[in-house]
């Protein structure tokens, strides 16, 4: 193949060694078929508990999250969950922005066949040009909690830089970096209280309170390759951001004690025995809306979804 030749990758796309050129992430046909094996995948994988299946259609959070899961189950229950409700997703709407670079990404947005679930927002990224496109974040949010994308002249939505040219009060790079210093010691003031920013530290201040048992909090930001932001632009300037961290919770009882482990799922994950302390280590995505750093709001969860990934005993 001759050298700086276009290439036209799998998903219908143009681009310039993969670099250069601002296209489409994916065209709607492609992304359509992606969500597709995505569902009948993400299906077979949880009727028999495959984490390895699991691997070739997530990665990042929700990876990390499903994977740890899975493999919890199947040391539970080996002979899978033969009666598993198959997902269905209807109604879906593709949000594809104009890229150069790497990663690529598009979100899709859908309606679940899960009872009294809001609208599942999936994250698909694709490392280079003849990788797999995986999914790296599922956010649930409210149809009335969905804002207006901001859109080009072909209607594509528009990608949020990661850095300081994203114009918002924290750029989606930063974004796990502000939100765990913030759970850690109360640092900024960039979050609007809630149930994911002010109730958790009061939850957590109650808990290390406590006298019969030790409790203590460490969170670290989740840093890209494995852990990338995205984001999408908001028609009032702001954008909508996807993001991870990592949260360790670690439980030390007195002296005498032995802590008791009594939950199957989490047995299965540990590692280590507990005879004074357990380390519950877990990854946390988030879905937000940043104002456009001209405003001067404040950041407000949409979802959050947090899954134990690791329980360590000492």
């Amino acid at each position: 193949m001759a050298s700086g030749a276009l290439l036209v990758s799998l998903t219908g796309c143009m681009t310039v060694h993969g670099e250069n050129a601002v296209v489409p992430a994916v065209s709607k046909g492609e992304a359509a078929k992606v969500l597709k094996t995505f569902v009948e995948k993400n299906n077979r994988a949880n009727t028999v508990y495959d984490t390895d299946l699991n691997a070739e259609i997530e990665t990042g959070a929700l990876g990390a999250i499903d994977q740890a899961g899975l493999k919890a189950r199947k040391q539970v229950r080996p002979q899978g969950n033969p009666d598993y409700h198959r997902l269905e997703l209807t109604d879906t709407r593709y949000l594809i922005p104009e890229q150069a670079g790497w990663p690529k990404f598009f979100v899709t947005d859908s309606r679940s066949n899960r009872k009294g679930s809001g609208r599942w927002f999936f994250v698909f990224q694709r490392d280079r040009a003849n990788a797999p496109w995986r999914a790296a974040y599922l956010s649930v949010l409210q149809p009335d909690a969905v804002p207006e994308f901001a859109r080009d002249k072909d209607d594509h939505v528009r990608a949020v830089p990661t850095g300081g040219g994203a114009r918002l009060t924290v750029p989606p790079g930063r974004l796990s970096r502000a939100y765990t210093r913030y759970l850690q010691d109360g640092g900024g003031d960039d979050f609007a209280a809630g149930p994911h920013t002010s109730v958790q530290r009061e939850k957590r201040e109650k808990q290390m309170a406590r006298k019969s048992v030790r409790n203590e909090y460490a969170d670290q930001e989740a840093q890209p390759p494995q852990f990338s932001p995205f984001g999408l632009r908001t028609r009032d300037g702001g954008a909508l951001v996807f993001f991870a961290s990592h949260h360790h919770h670690k439980q030390t009882l007195p002296r005498g004690y032995t802590p008791q482990i009594k939950e199957p799922l989490v047995k299965a994950l540990m590692t280590g025995k507990p005879k004074h302390s357990v380390t519950f280590v877990r990854v946390s995505a988030q879905a937000v809306t940043v104002p456009a750093a001209k405003d001067n709001g404040k950041i407000r969860f949409l979802s959050r979804i947090e899954g134990l990934t690791e329980a360590r005993g000492d």
